[in-house]
């Protein structure tokens, strides 16, 4: 039963800030690197953010260095994505996602998004 569950998507005006949240079930979440995602209507999926297992070390996507912060409360299972001063290119449905590269093959997990929408 690996689930990894969003919430925290909304409306918000551009310049405002929402924070995500991802509860990872069925595995630890501080043995696996965790990533998230968007992916606009008609575009493809792109990577966000990517924080190591400690939370020490985090990777972002130049549009959203500065704004966006990915960060970890292991002992709860969640992962954040803290995104200020927003955008309407911003404007998209956010995934959580890890690999858990169990027995020597990945095994792709994916959360079922949240929507954040940026619009004045």
């Amino acid at each position: 039963q690996v689930q990894l569950v969003e919430s925290g998507g909304g409306l918000v005006q551009p310049g405002g800030s929402l924070r995500l949240s991802c509860v990872a079930s069925g595995f630890s979440l501080s043995t696996r690197v965790m990533s998230w995602y968007r992916q606009a209507p008609g575009k493809e999926r792109e990577l966000v953010a990517i924080i190591s297992r400690s939370g020490g070390d985090t990777t972002y996507a130049d549009s959203v260095k500065g704004r966006f912060t990915v960060s970890r409360d292991n002992p709860k299972n969640t992962l954040y994505l803290q995104m200020n001063s927003l955008k309407p290119d911003d404007t998209a449905v956010y995934f959580c996602y890890t690999d858990l590269a169990l027995r020597g093959q990945s095994q792709h997990v994916w959360g079922q998004g949240t929507q954040v929408t940026v619009s004045s």
